[in-house]
């Protein structure tokens, strides 16, 4: 793996990511607390990853999501009396690092940062998510381990899940799938090259005209797919029911491990189309998929085999 901490985007985080390392190794007992949701399942998985690669002692731990307190409440997870609570917040605003507190505890929070992008290296605004945050940790604590490893090209998932891609390019979304790709942790691929896509990520594709443009596409020139693929997406564009930053991302940039049948983005909408409504449901399904996840390697459930 080559390291995250070292890009751009994690410049400003730098210090604050190996501060937290060094008080997690030196901690007796790790309590791990993340919301009953899928972001917080993908920050605590790689978390827990790390944890059992490096021989580290830990308790989980679902805090209510979001959805299931009253908007005025305060959140409040007490430290541990003994160890060290490493709190895992998805649904915080953005901070500006300077504005982050450290205290008893290790706190997780989206985390305001740019990056440098294009060939005149512009700098673009974004944020690092907490499962990318998570996912630095995990390969700082254990670097070699065999969990972190198989947990490494989720990374961006948390990026992929939050609103920015709903109205503009995300900038470190981008950034971390180029880095995963070079890395050779993921595949980026058209579409019509992965296999089993999920049904119903893309509103208005035509089912049949995909299946047809599937068994054609390994025989077409890059003018022909890019064509036919524009062709495909025309109906989508006239449904506005996904942003077109994250059409495009549908279209052109699935993300694939190895020989795996379906794509990332398929594999969280399949968890997120099973998550259910119950707050003692929630946590446990967050836990079952959470023990899957780490023995597997896939995030989602069965997969209906269309786009």
């Amino acid at each position: 793996m080559r390291s995250l901490l070292e890009t751009s985007f994690f410049i400003e985080a730098r210090d604050r990511i190996l501060s937290q390392v060094a008080r997690i190794q030196e901690a007796t007992m790790i309590h791990l607390h993340a919301p009953s949701s899928l972001p917080g399942v993908l920050a605590l998985g790689q978390l827990e990853a790390a944890c059992l690669d490096a021989g580290l002692k830990y308790r989980r731990r679902f805090y209510p999501a979001g959805h299931h307190r009253p908007r005025d409440e305060v959140l409040t997870i007490e430290p541990p009396s003994t160890g060290l609570g490493v709190v895992i917040l998805p649904e915080e605003e953005t901070w500006n690092l300077m504005d982050v507190k450290e205290d008893e505890m290790v706190r997780l929070v989206p985390l305001a940062a740019q990056v440098q992008l294009g060939a005149q290296n512009r700098k673009h605004q974004g944020a690092l998510d907490c499962v990318i945050q998570a996912s630095v940790l995990a390969s700082c604590l254990a670097p070699n381990g065999r969990r972190v490893r198989q947990m490494r090209p989720f990374s961006s998932l948390g990026l992929w899940l939050r609103g920015s891609l709903d109205t503009t390019i995300d900038p470190i979304y981008t950034a971390v799938n180029m880095h995963l790709k070079e890395e050779g942790s993921i595949r980026l691929v058209s579409l019509p090259e992965v296999k089993n896509p999920h049904q119903n990520m893309i509103p208005g594709l035509a089912e049949r005209r995909f299946k047809k443009l599937h068994g054609a596409w390994p025989k077409m020139d890059v003018e022909q797919r890019t064509q036919a693929l524009s062709e495909l997406a025309l109906p989508c564009l006239a449904d506005m029911a996904l942003s077109t930053p994250r059409l495009e991302e549908l279209l052109w940039h699935r993300m694939l491990v190895g020989d795996v049948e379906e794509d990332l983005a398929s594999q969280a909408f399949a968890a997120q189309q099973a998550w259910p409504e119950g707050l003692d449901e929630e946590r446990l399904h967050a836990s079952k998929l959470i023990d899957k996840w780490l023995q597997t390697g896939h995030l989602g459930t069965e997969l209906e085999a269309t786009g």
